[in-house]
């Protein structure tokens, strides 16, 4: 009987897990949408309700006893303040909800170094500002943090990627003392572990509830865009993985930390090396508004992806650009329009094929290694005439992804901590 472990991906759709074996191969998958208990995606009750559901529905696939840890990733910058035993004291802010206290973004952009990925109004450092006079309150905690904590009873640890937007310096291995200046509490701040290390054990009442072992190690996750990443396979600095979905979202691993606040570049550690990327306006939401998905597959076949249209278009749904333009008055470029579909759409892919090139080449330009290799994930990456006008604009190998599940990223890590913990 193979070792397994689990990983959980919570989203902002639904629950995501995946058992996995020690040589990778995956057992057995889950899923279970979020609104299937509840309209409130951010409610955590509804998070648990949708992973506990996940996780017996991926349990009732596998030998619970081949069973040897747990991980969970979560999206990034979601925080949640609780009190000493864990229980939710107020609604979350989500990854993507701004802080408009003016005052409290203020003071973080007065004392943050220039570097840190705690500035903006979406970052989990303004997010712990705005909850940190809430009566009862005893930490400050992520998304993953908190469903971890259902399973360990620890609701006083983080991992490095997750708190990197808490401001936590990664470089450093601790929490800074510019944010004290912040006026943050700093006891309110949990305890800090890489990704992959063993927090704890199972409790008494989640070994009951899922019917395991009292000995199942839990294991600190990461964020969603850390687990995807690690899903595809992708191990070697240079080597890069884009994401092609409603947006265009580049990643490479380096061997040193890049940062570039004014792109939204900043860096993750995994391991020894380092995450670092970026995410342009361009992407798949942009040919939506032009084109249905069946309307693209029809006209894609039409394409000669070996020739260019020679037009020059820089595809956007409005005005403003982040990455690797950083301009947010940047127009979108999407004229003369040809009079043929397949080439107006053609022309587009070209256009999004280009802001990827020149991502990467601003990631290298910024300290990165050179581009090596990319691995595809997303809607895009099925679409082969694209594929193949972007292998024509980056001239490296693309090699397949292993998965695209944050999941299966997360299961590598559960799997790291077991094989630490001699558990495998």
């Amino acid at each position: 009987m193979a070792p397994l472990a689990i990983g959980i991906d919570i989203g902002t759709s639904g629950a995501r897990a995946v058992a996995m074996r020690p040589d990778f191969s995956i057992a057995a998958r889950a899923a279970v949408p979020l609104d299937r208990f509840g309209a409130n995606s951010r409610d955590p009750v509804v998070w648990w309700a949708a992973v506990e559901a996940t996780l017996k529905e991926l349990l009732s696939a596998i030998d619970r006893a081949a069973v040897r840890s747990i991980a969970v990733d979560g999206t990034s910058g979601t925080v949640l303040p609780v009190d000493a035993v864990g229980r939710p004291l107020a609604e979350p802010l989500m990854y993507n909800d701004k802080v408009p206290v003016d005052t409290i973004l203020a003071v973080i952009a007065r004392e943050a170094p220039e570097a840190s990925a705690a500035h903006g109004a979406t970052s989990g450092l303004a997010k712990a500002l705005s909850f940190q006079r809430l009566p009862g309150v005893a930490w400050m905690l992520h998304q993953a943090d908190w469903i971890a904590g259902q399973f360990s009873g620890r609701f006083d640890v983080s991992d490095e990627n997750n708190s990197l937007k808490t401001g936590y310096d990664v470089e450093a291995g601790r929490w800074p003392d510019w944010i004290d200046a912040t006026g943050m509490r700093m006891e309110l701040l949990p305890e800090i572990v890489r990704p992959g290390s063993v927090t704890g054990r199972l409790t008494a009442d989640a070994a009951e509830r899922f019917g395991l072992a009292r000995d199942i190690a839990v294991v600190a996750g990461t964020t969603d865009g850390c687990a995807s990443f690690l899903a595809t396979g992708a191990t070697v600095a240079g080597e890069g993985v884009t994401a092609l979905g409603s947006s265009l979202t580049i990643k490479i691993l380096s061997d040193r930390p890049i940062s570039a606040p004014r792109y939204g570049i900043y860096s993750h550690r995994l391991g020894d090396a380092w995450l670092a990327g970026g995410a342009s306006n361009s992407g798949g939401k942009v040919l939506a508004r032009h084109f249905s998905v069946a309307r693209i597959i029809e006209l894609s076949a039409a394409i000669d992806p070996a020739t260019e249209t020679g037009l020059d278009y820089y595809p956007l749904g409005t005005a403003g650009e982040r990455f690797p333009i950083a301009d947010p008055t940047l127009p979108p470029r999407l004229t003369p329009r040809p009079a043929s579909d397949a080439d107006y759409l053609k022309a587009m892919l070209e256009g999004i094929a280009s802001i990827e090139a020149l991502g990467y080449r601003r990631l290298a330009e910024l300290g990165s290694p050179k581009l090596t290799s990319v691995r595809s994930v997303g809607g895009g990456a099925a679409n082969a005439a694209w594929t193949a006008i972007r292998q024509r604009k980056l001239g490296v190998d693309f090699v397949p992804a292993l998965s695209d599940e944050a999941a299966a990223g997360t299961a590598q890590l559960a799997l790291r901590g077991a094989n630490e913990a001699g558990l495998l």
